[in-house]
């Protein structure tokens, strides 16, 4: 494999206590993995080894074909490696096209410059105008973050994220907060993301997950249990067990 991801045997602990055991995993161009598991089973904590917040004691990440584990956050993000985060991270005292302008001047060496008139670069404003369509924001464009109702928020920031231009996006309990009544939102903004675009979405949600995943991986005390398809996964004895049990309502 020498295109997207690819994670083998990631190691970490936090004291005693094993967090990342052995962890592999692929993520190719295209794919939408969901990866599950009861609270406690290292979920989050495999993210940001994946993202460098978090450094693993061994083990391999490789993005296409290039070895990333010695790049720092900042430039994993760089390189191509996204993530939302549980609890949205907006600048809520501003308008959701001017967050959205943000990581797009950052992302073109132009950050300096966020306060200029839009005028100043038009293909930023054309930029920031095809994400609003994407995520059905034009008619919040300037408003607040902090009027929009908490749905909309998620879908700022997948925004944003997707404004970073990343071959894998990571997004991390997309539908946390998010009332039952507006989950389609987040379905459906999670549907247009782009074709090629790589997507492994960390949910408790199963209605959403077995939706939009087409593998999903389930973790189980930092480590991986089995991976399958949808099917495979609502089927499997152990897994109903351990954690779909009367949860899983298709």
């Amino acid at each position: 494999m020498n295109s997207g991801l690819e994670v083998r045997n990631l190691q970490k602990h936090f004291g005693g206590i094993v967090v990342a055991n052995d962890i592999c995993l692929d993520l190719k161009p295209g794919d939408r993995k969901a990866l599950i598991g009861p609270n406690g089973a290292g979920k989050t904590t495999f993210a940001n080894l994946l993202t460098g917040t978090l450094v693993p004691e061994r083990g391999s990440i490789r993005l296409n074909g290039a070895d990333i584990m010695h790049l720092k956050e900042s430039k994993r993000v760089r390189a191509g490696v996204a993530k939302t985060f549980q609890i949205t991270t907006l600048f809520k005292a501003m308008s959701v096209r001017e967050n959205i302008r943000l990581p797009i001047l950052e992302r073109e060496g132009k950050s300096l410059n966020w306060l200029a008139p839009s005028t100043s670069f038009p293909e930023v404003e054309s930029e920031i105008g095809r994400l609003l369509a994407q995520f059905r924001l034009e008619s919040f464009a300037d408003v607040k973050v902090q009027d929009l109702a908490y749905g909309q928020q998620r879908l700022v920031e997948m925004a944003l994220t997707l404004a970073l231009k990343p071959g894998i996006l990571i997004l991390d309990e997309p539908s946390a907060g998010v009332p039952t009544g507006d989950a389609h939102i987040i379905v459906d903004a999670i549907e247009r993301l782009p074709e090629e675009l790589a997507v492994l979405i960390i949910e408790h949600d199963m209605k959403l997950v077995f939706r939009v995943a087409s593998r999903i991986i389930v973790l189980v005390n930092g480590a991986v249990l089995l991976e399958g398809t949808p099917g495979e996964i609502a089927h499997n004895q152990q897994v109903r067990d351990l954690y779909l049990g009367a949860r899983h309502d298709r």
